[in-house]
C-alpha cells in the first residue's frame, strides 16, 4: 500500500502531538510544517483536514488550525470506544498471530516490565506508553477488518492528543498492565476462543480507564478535603 504525502504529513503531525511539540491550543502553521517535511502546502492542508475530522485539530477564524485538547469526558468516551474496537480487533487477529509475533510482543513487554519496576523513581512513562502502543500493534496489525483497524488507530491518536502518557497519572497501573499483557499472550498461544480473548483485551483497556478515573476522583476528594480543613 502506497503512502501518500498527505499520509506522511498526517503521521508527522500526530507524532508531534504525541511528543509534545504541538500542545493543545498551539497553532499549526501549514507553510512551516510543509517546509520541515520538504513538501508543498497542499498535502499538509489535506492532512490537517483529516485531523479536523478526527477531532484532533480545530479551525478558528482569524487564527487557523489549532491543536485540540481532550477533556476528561472525551477521554472516558475515547477509552470506552477503544476498549470495544481494540478488543474485537485483537480477538479477530489472534488466529493469525505467529510464534514470532508472540516472541516480539514478549520482548517489548519485558522492556516494559523493566520500566515498570522503576515506576515513581524517575521512570519514563512516555517511553512506557510508546512500548505499550508497539505491544498492542503487534497483536492487531494483521488487518482482518480495515474499518475496525482504522477505528483503533483513531482512538490511539485521540489519546495521544490528550497527554503524552496516562501512566504518569495512575500509580501502579504500569505493573498491572504488564501482567495483563502476559495473560493475553498466554490466551493467544493456547488458541483460546474469540470471546475469551476479546473479553481479556477489552477488560485490559477498561482497567486503565477505571484506574485513571479512580485516581482522578481521589485527587478531587483530597483537594476538597484540603480546602475545607481548618
Amino acid at each position: 500500500m502506497t503512502t501518500s504525502k498527505a499520509d506522511l504529513a498526517h503521521e508527522a503531525i500526530i507524532d508531534g502531538i504525541r511528543a509534545g511539540r504541538y500542545e493543545p491550543g498551539d497553532r499549526l502553521v501549514l507553510a512551516q510544517i510543509a517546509d520541515e517535511l520538504g513538501m508543498s502546502v497542499v498535502p499538509v492542508r489535506e492532512a490537517v483536514r483529516r485531523l479536523q475530522s478526527e477531532n484532533l485539530v480545530a479551525y478558528e477564524r482569524n487564527v487557523g488550525a489549532t491543536v485540540v485538547g481532550i477533556d476528561p469526558v472525551e477521554y472516558r468516551h475515547t477509552m470506552e470506544t477503544l476498549a470495544l474496537v481494540e478488543g474485537f480487533s485483537t480477538a479477530q487477529c489472534a488466529p493469525h498471530v505467529t510464534a514470532e509475533d508472540v516472541a516480539q510482543a514478549r520482548e517489548v513487554n519485558a522492556r516494559m516490565r523493566e520500566l515498570a519496576r522503576a515506576e515513581g523513581e524517575g521512570w519514563d512513562p512516555v517511553e512506557f506508553t510508546e512500548l505499550n502502543r508497539r505491544f498492542h500493534s503487534i497483536l492487531f496489525e494483521h488487518r482482518q477488518n480495515e474499518h475496525v483497524h482504522d477505528l483503533v488507530h483513531r482512538g490511539w491518536n485521540r489519546l495521544a492528543a490528550l497527554r503524552s502518557s496516562t501512566f504518569a497519572y495512575v500509580p501502579g497501573r504500569a505493573r498491572a498492565s504488564v501482567e495483563e499483557h502476559e495473560q493475553l499472550l498466554r490466551l493467544i498461544e493456547s488458541g483460546a476462543g474469540f470471546e475469551r480473548i476479546e473479553s481479556a483485551a477489552r477488560a485490559h483497556r477498561l482497567n486503565t480507564l477505571h484506574a485513571y478515573l479512580a485516581h482522578a476522583a481521589g485527587g478531587t476528594a483530597d483537594a476538597a478535603a484540603h480546602e475545607t480543613a481548618p
